[in-house]
């Protein structure tokens, strides 16, 4: 008997061989041979197909655009990428993107020069994360608003599956220990109440035994039966979102590594689309996530989208009377920042707003443009070599030219700058809106992927479409975007748009020369001086934004725009659902509440929507929203024990549809569930309940109101558990 399988054996490899070699001969590739041999491997390992089971549906072509690419296809395409000869450069070893952005950092492949480049000289060719960036998809939701169910997998699967998803699990969570960029530091409290315009006392190290007994392990009744330990004889410490115990949030450090001049004029990430199919590739989302700020040029082009829709001729058609509010600023050099009375050059931009009508502002827009005509005419026009249609090399070449200005060339010409255009209206703008949903998902107003779309009403601005008509020299001042959320900004044209941007590692940086000139970070309006962000070590990208052209503002990058030309721009906020994204906005959420700033996003409302409305498979994402659960749950039933202590009684009001969160009248913070009502001047004013104390300390006289019943929130935060894809999860 042996040595018939002995035989049989070896019988068995001489046939393999030969199937080999028969492949070899007619041509297939060594890569194509490797492909055929690791499918042959986990074919017969494969399980026999269950008769009982579902198959999954094929999606559709446009649906299949936003796929991403599986693990295993990305390493075949990277050592494809190996194999090819590499283009050899004369390029200097010091220029590339400041940390923590460093290319040699990146698992890199190399991407058609023609899809994706960087603005520069030479147009440097980008080279992308495929491995890293396309888990950060895969992670993201598996199920988004009941839109697509997977069915339950067979249990013979589940081994082989498991698997892969904790694969994608340990990159997603290696991405974003890289990318987190805030640094907490733990303050004094007498540093605390020293500030003035603090509004809150954090936990501290007092109470350090409360974080053993919180944790987001707990189930709600776990959870109901710890608060009933706590005392009720002094009010419940304001809740924060962060982890239990953990220190306010404050301006983290600059990088400590020296930039060279090189480096600290980055060239700006440039994609160039050429067709829909670039458009909708995952591979541009996976991009402008991973960079600071990113162009997407040719996007008008490329989707055919019709932006005459937005043109300054088409709105006054459409809504000749439609608000508008005006900024009256001095026009300047977009590198240049003056003190016109004191002939020198500061941070503070300094604008007067007013408010006027569409069609009133396009008759300034339009005879501005008339005026420049008579002058180019008469003596030549200042601005040619600033209206240039040839594009820059998005870097601060002229920056030399600011310091051999003379002070008597200040220009002190005013202009008006037409802002803040609402176009939330679907019954006014119905056509401007359908327009912009040939966007691919990730950049959409609206979209299940897209946080802001769970909020359940309007942000101006935020989750839906602002409008910005502008004249030569009109400023965006300095600014992260509220609650550091991402932004899209694309320009309508006819002329072009300025930009200047700083990594959010640097915002820091930022803030501290915020605080040296004497202006406000949240609340002042300032427009850098670029030698002073060099001197402290801060890069900044500078480019060109065409009309048609996308810019990408990443998470809390840092960034100001000044107009060319005649111009109107469209813009509004997204949400990616990564840890990252999430993480820095829940942090800019506790520091707003430390500087006496409005988040206008409601972290804890949209964070409750989310828990009911997504599955979640990142593990840091699902972390970071349960524990942001635990604090408000334990918050809420910590304030209604106190309540009811002081023989107040909780009524039940609910919510209607689309309601607005809600905000203290006093101090604007968040109120969530428990409101309590004091009414103002015939008006009924909700107030959280430090400032309701404050205002009666019995609570005598305070209506006190409970949007959600406690069992629906215990119901929401035992259901929200991490959820384990079934193979590959895709966002729509």
């Amino acid at each position: 008997m042996q040595p018939n399988k002995s035989f049989q054996k070896s019988s068995l490899i001489r046939k393999k061989q030969a199937i080999r070699m028969k492949k070899d001969t007619i041509g297939l590739s060594k890569g194509l041979s490797q492909r055929i041999t690791f499918l042959e491997g986990q074919l017969s390992q494969a399980p026999l197909p269950s008769i009982t089971s579902k198959r999954r549906q094929l999606c559709s072509i446009e649906e299949a655009w936003n796929l991403p690419i599986s693990l295993e296809m990305n390493s075949r395409q990277q050592q494809t990428a190996q194999m090819l000869p590499r283009q050899v450069t004369k390029q200097s070893p010091v220029q590339g993107p400041p940390p923590p952005y460093p290319h040699s950092q990146l698992s890199q492949s190399p991407i058609p020069a023609k899809r994706i480049k960087e603005d520069g000289t030479g147009h440097q060719e980008v080279t992308q994360n495929n491995s890293q960036t396309s888990a950060q998809n895969l992670i993201n939701i598996s199920e988004s608003l009941n839109q697509r169910n997977f069915n339950a997998m067979p249990e013979s699967n589940k081994n082989s599956e498991q698997s892969v998803v904790d694969t994608f699990d340990e990159i997603s969570n290696d991405i974003y220990k890289q990318n987190e960029t805030i640094k907490l530091e733990r303050l004094s409290h007498d540093a605390l109440s020293n500030n003035e315009d603090s509004r809150y006392d954090y936990i501290g190290a007092d109470s350090a035994d409360l974080s053993t007994t919180f944790k987001i392990q707990m189930d709600s009744k776990q959870l109901m039966a710890a608060v009933k330990l706590l005392p009720i004889d002094e009010p419940p410490v304001h809740c924060t979102v962060l982890q239990v115990n953990a220190p306010p949030p404050s301006p983290p450090d600059c990088p400590p590594q020296k930039l060279t001049q090189d480096q600290l004029l980055p060239p700006t990430p440039s994609v160039h689309l050429e067709n829909k199919k670039n458009a909708f590739s995952p591979q541009l989302q996976e991009f402008c996530l991973k960079h600071p700020i990113a162009v997407v040029r040719g996007l008008a082009g490329a989707l055919k989208l019709d932006l005459g829709l937005f043109s300054t001729k088409t709105l006054v058609e459409a809504n000749p009377d439609h608000s508008v509010e005006v900024r009256t600023q001095v026009h300047q050099s977009p590198d240049e920042n003056w003190d016109t009375s004191q002939g020198k050059r500061v941070w503070a931009c300094i604008s007067h707003r007013s408010h006027t009508t569409i069609a009133k502002y396009a008759q300034y827009q339009a005879s501005s443009f008339q005026d420049s005509l008579k002058d180019e005419s008469d003596k030549g026009f200042p601005g040619s070599q600033a209206m240039s249609d040839s594009d820059s090399k998005d870097s601060v070449s002229n920056s030399n030219i600011v310091l051999k200005r003379k002070k008597h060339k200040i220009n002190s010409k005013m202009l008006r700058f037409g802002t803040n255009v609402d176009l939330s209206d679907e019954k006014k703008w119905k056509p401007q809106l359908t327009e912009l949903q040939k966007l691919p998902a990730f950049a959409r107003v609206i979209s299940a992927a897209n946080m802001l779309s769970h909020v359940g009403h309007v942000i101006l601005g935020m989750n839906t479409v602002q409008l910005y008509m502008k004249v030569p020299g009109s400023r965006t001042p300095g600014h992260q975007e509220n609650n550091n959320f991402c932004s899209i900004n694309i320009n309508i044209g006819p002329g072009d748009c300025e930009w200047f941007a700083v990594p959010d590692a640097y915002w820091g940086g930022v803030h501290n020369l915020c605080e040296k000139n004497n202006i406000s970070y949240l609340h002042g309006s300032w427009w850098p001086v670029l030698e002073d962000l060099y001197k402290e070590n801060i890069p900044v990208y500078r480019f060109i934004q065409k009309p048609g052209d996308l810019v990408w503002v990443n998470a809390g990058c840092v960034h100001w725009v000044q107009s060319i030309g005649w111009c109107n721009n469209i813009a509004w906020n997204v949400g990616p659902l990564t840890a990252r994204q999430y993480s820095l906005a829940i942090e800019r959420y506790e520091w707003n509440k430390v500087q006496a700033f409005k988040s206008i996003v409601p972290m804890v409302h949209l964070s409750w929507n989310l828990a009911r409305n997504i599955k979640v498979s990142d593990t840091k994402l699902f972390e970071l929203i349960k524990m942001c659960l635990l604090q408000t749950l334990k918050n809420v039933l910590h304030i209604q024990e106190y309540v009811k202590s002081k023989g107040v009684e909780i009524r039940f009001n609910g919510r209607g549809k689309n309601e607005a969160s809600h905000y203290c009248g006093q101090c604007e913070v968040e109120v969530f569930n428990v409101l309590f009502i004091k009414e103002q001047e015939k008006r009924h004013v909700v107030h959280c309940l430090s400032c309701a104390l404050k205002l009666s300390p019995s609570l005598q006289g305070i209506v006190c109101l409970e949007e959600y019943r406690l069992s629906e929130l215990q119901r929401v935060y035992d259901s929200f558990t991490l959820h384990r894809t079934q193979g590959l999860a895709y966002t729509q």
